[in-house]
């Protein structure tokens, strides 16, 4: 008994289009849901930084908004950084250590993000992905020099929980 339907010829080169199709579709999908993962996390961006993704929806909104998240980020790590050299100044040797781990840590981040940077070369996503990528690992690093270098063995802090700062600066 036929029902009318026959079978679609196979195509050679289906399967190759359909992968393509496939990394393409979730390459859009994280393009389409970053605006609001970068968004949904606002107690953790400084004052302006909020408000200004809150708006972005272009690639170009995002990455605007990414870089600048990031490179408030990195002035944030420098801040805590100088703390840290100024809280340690009376031992030369645990400074000097700090700024070469710091200086290996750069390279680190910046050969990471430029791995994440090549993974997403096809897209135009590439850009969001390599910003997101900074401010994540810049925000991580932050939290490091706090815990390890502003932080007493009774609990005190000579600044605040990287966090918890940007928390209060967005008024959460």
């Amino acid at each position: 008994m036929r029902t009318g339907l026959t079978a679609a010829p196979s195509r050679p080169h289906s399967a190759p289009v359909a992968a393509r199709l496939r990394r393409t579709a979730a390459r859009w999908l994280w393009l389409i849901c970053l605006p609001l993962s970068a968004c949904a996390g606002q107690a953790e961006q400084p004052a302006g930084a909020a408000d200004q993704c809150a708006e972005a929806m272009t690639t170009i909104e995002i990455n605007r908004c990414l870089h600048a998240q990031s490179q408030t980020a990195e002035e944030q790590l420098q801040r805590y950084l100088n703390a840290a050299r100024e809280q340690h100044a009376e031992s030369p040797e645990a400074v000097a250590a700090m700024d070469q781990a710091q200086d290996s840590w750069e390279r680190f981040r910046n050969a990471h993000c430029a791995a994440v940077y090549s993974l997403w070369a096809d897209g135009s996503i590439r850009g969001a992905m390599h910003n997101q990528c900074l401010l994540d690992e810049t925000r991580q690093r932050t939290r490091q020099i706090w815990q390890v270098y502003l932080t007493t063995m009774d609990g005190g802090e000579l600044l605040p929980d990287p966090a918890a700062a940007d928390a209060a600066a967005v008024g959460e």
